[in-house]
C-alpha cells in the first residue's frame, strides 16, 4: 500500500459536519506548532497536502486525507495562547465530539515536542487517550534540533515518563530528514 496515494477528503469546522466513519482512523494529535502538517507530508512523501504554517493554530479544522483503505485525521492544535476563548472552546467541542462519536479509531499519534519537558495539555491528553483505552503511540518530533547527547537525554527522559503505559510505542521523528517516517509507517499499518 501507498501512502503517496493520499488525497484531501474534507476539513470539518463543527462535530455535525464530521463524515460516517467507514474505515480506520489514524489521527494525529497534538500542540500547535508541533508538527503535525510535517509528519503527515512526510509520512505521505508529499511537500504539501497537508498545509504546514508559520503561525501556530492555523488548523481549525478536522482534515481527512483518503489512503481508500485508511483515513489520516488531522486534528486541530491545542494550547495556543493567541486564539480567542471563544475559538479555543469551539476547538475542544469539536475534537470532544469526534472522540465522543462511534468511530474506527485504529491509532491515534499523540505528537510532542522532544525538545521540552512534557506540558501540562500533552499531559492531559495522554491521560485522556490511556484512561479511554483508546490506541495510541507517541512520536516525538524535531530531533534534528538537538545534538546527540541532548537527544539522548530527552529519548530517556520520556521512557522513563511513560514507562507504566504498557504496550504505547515512542517514536522519534525529524520532518527535515525523514528519521523515523519508515518506522512509523509500518507501525500505522500493523494497526489498521
Amino acid at each position: 500500500m501507498s501512502f503517496q496515494n493520499a488525497t484531501f477528503q474534507l476539513a470539518c469546522g463543527k462535530a455535525g459536519q464530521l463524515p460516517a466513519s467507514t474505515v480506520p482512523e489514524i489521527v494525529f494529535s497534538g500542540k500547535s506548532n508541533v508538527g503535525k502538517s510535517s509528519l503527515i507530508n512526510k509520512l505521505i512523501n508529499r511537500k504539501s497536502l497537508a498545509r504546514v504554517s508559520a503561525t501556530p493554530g492555523k488548523t481549525a479544522t478536522i482534515n481527512f486525507y483518503d489512503l481508500k483503505e485508511f483515513k489520516l485525521v488531522d486534528l486541530p492544535g491545542y494550547g495556543y495562547a493567541k486564539v480567542s476563548q471563544s475559538e479555543k472552546a469551539r476547538w475542544a467541542e469539536l475534537v470532544e465530539g469526534y472522540f465522543n462519536q462511534d468511530r474506527r479509531f485504529a491509532l491515534i499519534i499523540q505528537i510532542i515536542d522532544i525538545r521540552h519537558q512534557i506540558g501540562a495539555n500533552d499531559a492531559q491528553m495522554v491521560d485522556y487517550l490511556y484512561s479511554k483505552g483508546l490506541p495510541f503511540a507517541i512520536v516525538l518530533t524535531k530531533t534534528d534540533k538537538l545534538n546527540k547527547t541532548q537527544l539522548n537525554n530527552q529519548l530517556q527522559y520520556f521512557k522513563d515518563l511513560f514507562s507504566d503505559l504498557s504496550d504505547v510505542m515512542l517514536f522519534p521523528f525529524s520532518a527535515l530528514n525523514g528519521s523515523g517516517a519508515e518506522d512509523i509507517r509500518e507501525y500505522i499499518l500493523s494497526e489498521i
